[in-house]
């Protein structure tokens, strides 16, 4: 995998990594951990920027994240009540349950979005609920691009300082992304479990 997105790199420069960075929002295990770092490694080999390749890779992720927010607002809340309507019964989710967490994100959307772009995995998929709720475009745009400049800064920064002895960095990175996708599914699971609670509770 290193290897193919250092030659796409090498071969397409500033463009290859906006490319890389669109693809990895699009699709969660392509790693911007590893796109990010040879970035900033490659500014010690090659006549690219850290600048450059911040803004090249900030680009790629905005870009990414506003196809899935495209994606989210095709799923929008009058779509799930026709789909609540017909398989409710089936599913035991009712129009207030959609509603409601539909409010959720409208309070705290803005600030999920920012900082869910800090987390692996949830940094792409954030993008969805955020068009499903309508999210104003400005404000899911500003804060998507605020929450991606400190990530991408960040792993550039990292790939530039450490070099050829990114791999140290990168296993680190690695056990970090595992906690949270850990934790992801801890939540799932409890989520599920919280839902069939609930389920057994209305037809008690």
């Amino acid at each position: 995998m290193e290897q193919w997105i250092t030659s796409i790199m090498s071969d397409y420069g500033y463009i290859g990594i906006f490319l890389l960075i669109m693809l990895e929002n699009i699709f969660p295990p392509i790693p911007s951990e590893v796109i990010l770092t040879v970035g900033g490694f490659m500014t010690t080999t090659t006549t690219m920027t850290i600048p450059g390749v911040i803004a090249a890779s900030t680009a790629g992720s905005v870009i990414g994240a506003v196809v899935l927010y495209g994606v989210g607002l095709l799923l929008d809340v009058e779509r799930l009540e026709k789909i609540i309507d017909k398989y409710g019964n089936v599913l035991k989710v009712k129009h207030s349950d959609l509603h409601r967490a539909d409010a959720w994100f409208d309070r705290f959307g803005i600030w999920t979005v920012f900082f869910g772009r800090l987390i692996p995995l949830v940094r792409s998929l954030i993008s969805i609920p955020a068009g499903m709720s309508n999210m104003r475009f400005w404000q899911f745009l500003l804060f998507t691009t605020l929450g991606t400049v400190i990530w991408n800064t960040v792993l550039v920064f990292i790939g530039e300082a450490v070099g050829d002895n990114r791999e140290a960095i990168l296993e680190q990175l690695e056990i970090y992304s595992n906690i949270v996708y850990a934790l992801i599914v801890l939540a799932a699971l409890a989520a599920v479990w919280y839902y069939f609670k609930k389920i057994r509770t209305r037809t008690n």
